[in-house]
């Protein structure tokens, strides 16, 4: 967690559900979330650029980093948010977003977290007809994407791009 969400009694949370855009937006409606930021993740470049994660060479995940309260809003029931918007069973894409940018990843930032983000992922394998590939892994430097990327969604009045 970084300090300022340590100053304000604030938790972190970083997920990866394919396109940053939809994701973030679903996260911005749950009360208690307090801040997001779409970015990348889990890759092998320092501050790479949308361009660049989009080749599929840098190893990034786009990824929602969610700010929140943790008295208002649970680590679980984001959880619940993060499998509601995203099929995790599709390995490194998301409808017709493909490569491995797109991928299901939740990157925790606790010991508490990795063991939920675990058992949640043990109950929701045993919701789903295929194989769920969600990753699971500490979370690594996170690279905000830029400005434009920012709530993109909500710069552009629409509600979503959920892909289902």
């Amino acid at each position: 967690m970084d300090e300022s969400a340590q100053a304000k009694d604030l938790a972190v949370a970083t997920f990866g559900a394919g396109c940053f855009w939809g994701v973030e937006a679903t996260f911005r409606q749950i009360e208690g979330v307090v801040a997001t930021a779409v970015g990348y993740c889990g890759g092998q470049v320092d501050t790479p650029t949308y361009e660049q994660v989009c080749t599929d060479r840098t190893g990034h995940a786009e990824v929602v980093r969610v700010e929140y309260h943790p008295a208002r809003v649970g680590y679980e029931q984001l959880l619940q948010v993060f499998w509601g918007a995203h099929d995790p069973t599709q390995k490194d894409r998301q409808g017709p977003d493909v490569g491995r940018q797109y991928r299901s990843a939740i990157f925790v930032h606790s010991p508490e977290q990795e063991r939920a983000a675990q058992a949640s992922l043990a109950r929701e394998q045993q919701k789903r007809h295929g194989q769920v590939v969600t990753e699971i892994a500490p979370a690594p430097q996170f690279w905000a994407a830029e400005d434009y990327h920012q709530q993109y969604l909500e710069k552009r009045g629409l509600a979503s791009c959920r892909i289902r």
